[in-house]
């Protein structure tokens, strides 16, 4: 009963310090240090046993020289590098002045242009801030002046901009597989069809916007008819990302490269696309490699001050309190996944995905490989259960860059939005689409061979 108060009193603690203000990465270092001392008092003064003395915080020196000699999260700065340098190379640009054309003579036809280019961004960059703040800057203005509604124009931008975070390759899914000992191609290919069927329900319910309420997506008056050159324009724009993508990806799933090794052959195509384009100098090379740095930065200090926390929170039973928890409830394995995933959910209006993946998801996962759920894994994926369950619970964490107050897209999208925006029409904007994501979960959660099969297929 101790231990169950004292793991209670660490979470609170988290969060509350988390609400003060206080950087993340220190917040979770600096309570599981603290919950390590009340661990080791409540030890000595009220006989709890709770198994926690000040040696067990040697064991988290061992644990970060395993994660700075792990090679597949070098692929993390990376694939950061690559998604910052192709914002820099002008492809969403010429891509957003070619596919304009192409919907031109739908209704909505703008914003289908911006989740298409989201998708496409998706699977050649995956930096979150980078794609939604230069969809906004490239789309907001035009839909605006074309007489778009501004909810519907926030709100697809903001969505499509969050498709990097699924689409691979997706830094979260890099951290994922590192967390639970998965393959990173097994997730990146059970990652491309979830990803595209959210980026078709946007598109779909756009058109179904379009058809109901037509002022609110009204044509261009400058449209020209769909010929031939209008193609062979998005061909051209479009063919640099397809083939760096195909570089990247291609090699992964064909085995011809591990993901880490994919991931320098997509840093390398970038700063060459960059300099095709001619947008490569010393500058831009310098601003790209110190934006890398800090975000890699910011990632690894936040996986040191979890690694902390989550072995402070194992020796005081932390995990055996929740599988208790979890496996206590009456509604069958598939029920438990339900209430899981629901808890993300919610654990998305208040925390990061990095936080979620690095304290949440390892005390969750033990949990899911012992419900017995029998996903089909086509006897050639390793745990095919494990697979499905993180693929839902990356879905789930899409919810958390939309849902007030830390979603971090809507902050994103409110600097570069025009005055006449306000925030407010930002929330209201992004509830259709965080429902079309919970839709999206929903179907992936009935059918698991949409995860599972191209994994198969690719390994058969």
């Amino acid at each position: 009963m101790e231990n169950e108060i004292i793991v209670g009193a660490m979470f609170a603690s988290f969060i509350i310090f988390l609400f003060l203000g206080i950087p993340v990465a220190w917040v979770l270092g600096g309570v599981g240090v603290l919950f390590a001392g009340v661990g080791y008092f409540a030890d000595i003064y009220l006989d709890t046993m709770t198994g926690l003395d000040f040696l067990t915080l040697g064991l988290v020196v061992n644990r970060v020289f395993k994660i700075m000699d792990n090679w597949v999260l070098v692929a993390l700065p990376m694939f950061i590098f690559m998604g910052l340098m192709l914002d820099e190379s002008g492809i969403a640009e010429r891509l957003m002045k070619s596919m304009q054309e192409l919907f031109g003579k739908v209704r909505g036809g703008l914003a289908i242009t911006v989740t298409c280019i989201g998708i496409i961004l998706a699977a050649s960059t995956g930096i979150i801030g980078a794609s939604v703040v230069l969809l906004g800057l490239l789309s907001l203005q035009p839909m605006l002046q074309q007489g778009y509604n501004k909810q519907l124009a926030v709100g697809t931008v903001a969505a499509s901009g969050c498709l990097g975070i699924l689409i691979p390759p997706s830094i979260m899914l890099v951290i994922m597989a590192d967390q639970l000992a998965l393959s990173v191609g097994d997730l990146f290919m059970g990652a491309v069809f979830p990803g595209l069927l959210l980026g078709a329900l946007y598109i779909i319910y756009i058109l179904v916007y379009g058809l109901v309420k037509p002022e609110n997506t009204p044509l261009s008056q400058d449209r020209r008819d769909l010929e031939l050159h209008v193609l062979w324009d998005v061909a051209k724009a479009v063919m640099p990302a397809v083939l760096l993508i195909f570089a990247v990806l291609g090699s992964i799933f064909a085995g011809m490269a591990t993901p880490t090794e994919a991931s320098g052959v997509g840093a390398l195509g970038a700063t060459l696309l960059a300099a095709f384009y001619r947008n490569l100098n010393i500058k831009v090379f310098f601003e790209v490699c110190k934006a890398t740095f800090n975000t890699t930065a910011y990632i690894f200090a936040i996986f040191l001050g979890a690694t902390c926390f989550a072995l402070v929170l194992r020796e005081l039973g932390g995990d055996e309190i929740i599988e208790g928890m979890l496996t206590g409830l009456p509604f069958g394995p598939y029920g438990i996944v339900m209430v899981i995933l629901g808890f993300v959910f919610l654990l998305g209006f208040i925390l990061d995905w990095i936080e979620i993946t690095l304290i949440v998801l390892p005390l969750l996962a033990p949990v899911v490989s012992a419900l017995g759920l029998d996903v089909p894994g086509y006897g050639v994926i390793d745990n095919p259960d494990l697979v499905w369950f993180v693929m839902l619970v990356a879905m789930t964490l899409q919810t958390s860059f939309l849902t007030p107050p830390v979603g971090f897209a809507l902050f994103y999208l409110k600097g570069v939005c025009p005055p006449e925006i306000k925030l407010m029409d930002i929330y209201k904007g992004v509830v259709p689409f965080i429902i079309l994501q919970l839709i999206g979960l929903s179907i992936v959660a009935f059918w698991p061979t949409i995860v599972t099969w191209l994994p198969s297929v690719a390994y058969n």
